[in-house]
């Protein structure tokens, strides 16, 4: 049990991974390939709505053939297959196609995590389990940044992800000779329902709003906006971008360790996601308010916004308590659609709000004034709702 879940969490560092390393390849993707912001921002909102596309499929796989099969299949194919298409990528619609390869591969490996969670442990421990395998998980985060800036300078950036496809398949076929499938209880084998019994609780439907735009501004600043607009506004180079990404994958990492015991520490997990999406929230408007003040504000700014946003395993396991067990695998990649898929559609839109805030545009922290209203109006409307009594 304890190797597989090792291999599990590092399936998702890779997947933590693959979801933010295009920030800081802008320049070089730029010279090689002439790839512009808006391109990575398409490539890298791709990658999200495959994996939300991918979560229906996953979680009714996840309930019928296990963890196992369901991750390390699509890891192999998916996650060093795209890996291998983005070395070799002689264009933007190259990188699309690779990110979005990487994000069917990616898709399975925390909900595997979870559903072995849900299965094999006690609901009280859900929330500090999936809290500590995020964490632990973000450890790819942090390699997207500093480490990967001086791999790609070192070897290439062709070269590194070669090496990132001989890696990425290796752990899967780890998953498929450690992991253990949990057994499925005698009484829940023959039991009824499916997604869209899910989708006729009430109760879920104030939580997927909360779900949608939780992730999405940490996601977009960290995985793409944070590059461009310190190298735009403060005309910081790669070293110091390395070093705010590096700050904000620190933060996003540290915040799943304290959120993740907090629920049984208060009575509460609702008023937990609730505060701390406020605190986000109020962040991006601080940023929205004083884009070009200070480098160093800016940075701390953002990297609050990881830590308050890290909030993604106690809404699961708020939700998690309306699912019904013969439903786990669908009920937790559903809200994993809605997490995922709320980025990538923010993703791929933030393109668009910042090139219309870009025409005209008589300062360069005009263009990112728009994304963090942008980002933080959406987290703020989330968490409007997410308050609103069942």
């Amino acid at each position: 049990m304890k190797l597989g879940i090792f291999t599990l969490v590092l399936a998702y560092m890779l997947s933590q991974f693959y979801r933010a390393f295009l920030a800081v390849l802008t320049p070089a993707l730029k010279a090689d390939i002439g790839a512009l912001p808006d391109d990575l921002s398409l490539a890298s909102g791709m990658w999200f709505l495959a994996f939300a596309v991918m979560q229906l499929p996953v979680g009714w796989a996840l309930d019928k053939i296990g963890p196992k099969r369901t991750a390390s299949i699509l890891l192999a194919f998916g996650g060093a297959g795209g890996a291998l298409v983005f070395g070799l990528a002689q264009s933007p619609l190259h990188i699309i196609i690779a990110m979005v390869l990487l994000g069917i591969g990616c898709a399975p490996v925390l909900m595997a995590s979870f559903y072995i969670f849900a299965r094999s442990f006690l609901p009280v421990v859900f929330a500090s389990l999936a809290g500590a395998i995020i964490g632990f998980g973000s450890l790819g985060n942090i390699a997207s940044s500093l480490p990967m800036t001086w791999a790609s300078e070192t070897f290439g950036w062709r070269e590194t992800l070669f090496a990132l496809a001989a890696i990425t398949l290796a752990v899967a076929l780890a998953i498929l000779l450690f992991v253990k499938d949990p057994e499925t209880p005698a009484h829940e084998q023959d039991a009824q329902g499916s997604v869209f019994s899910l989708l006729k609780m009430p109760a879920l439907w104030l939580i997927f709003p909360m779900m949608t735009v939780n992730y999405a501004a940490a996601a977009g600043i960290r995985g793409l906006w944070i590059g461009p607009y310190l190298s735009d506004v403060f005309t910081a180079d790669a070293a110091m971008i390395g070093k705010a990404t590096l700050a904000m994958g620190l933060a996003m990492a540290l915040g799943n360790f304290v959120y993740g015991p907090l629920d049984r520490l208060f009575p509460t997990r609702k008023w937990i996601v609730f505060w701390g999406n406020l605190a986000a929230a109020i962040s991006l408007l601080s940023l929205y308010f004083l884009p070009a003040s200070n480098l160093w504000f800016s940075i701390a700014m953002m990297a609050a916004v990881g830590l308050f946003a890290a909030s993604f395993a106690v809404i699961i396991a708020h939700a998690r308590a309306f699912i019904p067990p013969h439903l786990t695998g669908r009920g937790v990649t559903l809200l994993n659609l809605f997490g995922i898929g709320g980025a990538g559609i923010l993703q791929s839109l933030s393109g668009r709000v910042h090139g219309a805030a870009l025409v005209g545009a008589t300062d360069p922290a005009q263009p990112y004034q728009a994304l963090f209203l942008f980002f933080g109006g959406a987290v703020l409307v989330g968490v409007l709702i997410y308050g609103e009594p069942l």
